[in-house]
């Protein structure tokens, strides 16, 4: 793990800004809302998961968060990063510009947030996309620098960040992507990593 150190008071300073405004979240997250209990529904722009275009995918949308989780997830979940779906948690599941883009299309998408507003949490989202939009993530998310493994009948596509907040502790930001089987799950996460959280929800989903 490396840890980058600000030569300047003023570069920290706007390191911090950046960190507050993730972990505080203050943009909305578009194309979705989040509700104040795991069984919350999935929300969408769009009228329905039935009025996607053509080539939409066969993937299922799951009706609630405690659906996309292994009983042996949640539980580690409830017990180490809870809440769920907090109201005041807006935490975006990605930062990529592509990403985001595609889920404020309208895309049928459910949203699962863990934590309180704070410098630790977890966002992430569980859509529906078709083959197109796919490939138009996968490019996006490797010109940004992301790995690529294999897993399931995708991939599963990844990066980190450390960085140093004003009390000169490590800050840890990263994001993982999912992508196959006609589904997307996009999760950010900031000093909350859990080994095998995506596996987890792909082997749940799409298993």
């Amino acid at each position: 793990m490396s840890v980058v150190r600000h030569p300047t008071r003023g570069l920290l300073i706007a390191l911090l800004a950046a960190v507050a405004l993730t972990a505080t979240a203050c943009v909305p997250e578009p194309a979705s809302s989040a509700s104040s209990s795991p069984s919350s529904s999935p929300t969408s722009a769009a009228p329905s998961p039935s009025a996607t275009p053509t080539g939409e995918p066969d993937a299922a949308l799951p009706q609630a968060c405690s659906d996309i989780y292994s009983a042996t997830m949640l539980a580690t979940l409830q017990s180490d990063v809870a809440p769920s779906n907090d109201p005041g948690v807006t935490m975006l599941s990605s930062q990529n510009v592509e990403a985001l883009d595609m889920l404020a299309s309208g895309i049928p998408t459910l949203r699962c947030t863990w934590g309180t507003p704070s410098e630790r949490g977890i966002a992430t989202n569980v859509s529906q996309i078709d083959a197109a939009q796919s490939s138009t993530l996968r490019d996006a998310l490797l010109q940004a620098g992301f790995s690529e493994e294999p897993f399931a009948d995708g991939e599963i596509y990844r990066i980190q960040q450390d960085m140093i907040d004003q009390d000169d502790q490590v800050v840890t930001l990263g994001e993982a992507h999912f992508l196959g089987d006609g589904g997307w799950v996009s999760t950010r996460w900031i000093n909350a990593e859990v080994p095998g959280y995506t596996e987890d929800v792909v082997a749940t989903l799409y298993g």
